[in-house]
């Protein structure tokens, strides 16, 4: 089959859609002809990367996210690749404006569509001081997504959520981990060395984007908890984003190690002893796996907090730090 991914977000972007879009594109890659349709990324020119064709459409950055872009509704110039390409099928990543530009297209030629179900944008706006559009960008993401032939999630509890939503013809896609890159094997004594730790103080480790949408306060809390109890314990944030120089000057006692990738990424996992994964905006965290396949435990919160959230997080991470 000839397919064609179209995407707001693709690597060297680093965060989890362009990470999984890839992974993606990496698998069918072997057995089908792929062709990637996402936003230009500064003054880069088409090439083909990763054994695929990329188109390259027009692209503005993201407010307060200026290392992403986002596309321009391009419904013309989709319409010229579609026709160039003739793809037997597309699976659209992202609800963007690319993204509706390229539902309407194929719609038009008739090309099936599958859309993924990557991030709660709906959930998004109330952190950013604008939770009046909320109910408007969950009617917007609900029509998006049911005018595709079906919507990929990736649990089965996100897929009973967004039936009660009115959202139809919902088809679950698990995720995937590489256990031969996240491995207990990697753990790094040098490298907990640098943190400031012995070999059995406490590293608590959070790795994702530094942003407002992530509910840092919550594994903040946490680990002031555990570091009352183990004085010695450290927070290592991996990971960059707009909060990142408003953390750093809060709280110089944590380690931020910015942007780690690979081999690097995976010895930081293996060398911590709790993760923390406290976001209520997901859809799925991959890191979760990284984290467990790494044999670390991790704390983690799906579902919209009680009153006692803080409580129970803190009451968790100190039995799994004790664990440890």
């Amino acid at each position: 089959m000839r397919i064609s991914i179209v995407t707001e977000t693709y690597p060297p972007e680093i965060n989890g859609v362009a990470l999984t879009v890839r992974s993606l594109v990496q698998c069918l890659r072997d057995h089908h002809t792929i062709d990637v349709i996402r936003p230009r990324q500064k003054a880069e020119q088409p090439s083909s990367i990763d054994d695929v064709n990329h188109y390259l459409m027009p692209s503005l950055p993201i407010p307060r996210y200026p290392g992403l872009r986002f596309g321009l509704p391009a419904l013309r110039k989709m319409a010229r690749i579609l026709d160039q390409c003739r793809p037997d099928a597309m699976y659209i990543a992202t609800e963007g404006p690319l993204g509706w530009s390229a539902l309407r297209a194929a719609r038009r030629r008739g090309i099936p569509v599958l859309t993924g179900f990557h991030t709660r944008f709906d959930q998004y706006v109330s952190h950013y001081g604008i939770g009046i559009a909320q109910r408007g960008v969950a009617a917007y993401l609900r029509r998006f997504h049911n005018r595709a032939n079906g919507t990929l999630i990736p649990t089965n509890e996100l897929k009973l959520q967004l039936e009660q939503m009115g959202y139809e013809n919902v088809m679950l896609m698990p995720r995937a981990v590489n256990t031969e890159l996240f491995s207990p094997a990697r753990r790094n004594q040098a490298l907990r060395s640098q943190w400031g730790l012995a070999e059995n103080d406490l590293a608590v480790l959070y790795v994702g984007r530094l942003a407002a949408e992530k509910n840092l306060g919550l594994a903040i809390k946490a680990f002031q908890t555990i570091a009352a109890k183990q004085p010695r314990a450290r927070f290592v944030l991996v990971g960059e984003g707009p909060s990142r120089s408003d953390l750093e000057q809060r709280h110089p006692e944590f380690i931020f190690t910015g942007l780690q990738l690979g081999e690097t990424l995976a010895e930081h996992y293996a060398s911590a002893d709790l993760f923390v994964f406290p976001s209520l905006t997901e859809t799925f965290g991959n890191v979760t796996l990284e984290a467990l396949a790494s044999g670390v435990p991790c704390w983690l919160t799906t579902t919209p907090p009680p009153h006692n959230t803080c409580k129970m997080a803190i009451t968790v991470s100190l039995r799994l730090a004790a664990m440890s």
